[in-house]
């Protein structure tokens, strides 16, 4: 492979033209590359300083029983366990959140069944939002 000895032209001992490619300097100069790359890449990371503050443990809330809505088939609607219809259904939260502060300022819950259309559901919550609840928070539950 690296030399031709004798052959036509030149006597018995001419050496003749190579046409093979010799691969090992090449996979050499590559395997060189890789690790010179592999030792560069991770000092070049720029790591960001982030100062954060301390971690402070958060003032515990009264405990307090939540406030929530169930909306059943058909359109029934029940304030906790007591039942009430979409008239009636401000005052009767105004009643039920008095104790904990401004009602306007808790967050109330409402659940529904599955069978319950949007149409009842969104009833619900233009009432709410009419008469000034703006907090409300979705109940789910995970059947799976």
């Amino acid at each position: 492979m690296a030399a031709k000895l004798g052959g036509q032209g030149g006597g018995k001992y001419a050496i003749g033209a190579n046409a093979d490619i010799n691969v090992t300097p090449f996979v050499d100069i590559l395997l060189v590359l890789l690790i010179v790359f592999m030792v560069s890449v991770p000092l070049a990371t720029v790591a960001i300083k982030v100062d954060l503050p301390p971690a402070e443990t958060p003032k515990e809330a009264p405990k307090t029983k939540p406030v929530y809505i169930s909306i059943q088939q058909g359109g029934k609607v029940f304030l906790v366990d007591v039942p009430t219809d979409l008239s009636r259904l401000g005052a009767d939260l105004n009643v039920a959140l008095a104790p904990q502060g401004t009602p306007a300022d808790q967050t109330v819950l409402i659940r529904a069944d599955a069978p319950v259309k949007y149409e009842e559901f969104m009833g619900v919550v233009n009432q709410l939002q009419s008469d000034g609840f703006y907090k409300i928070g979705l109940i789910s539950e995970d059947l799976g």
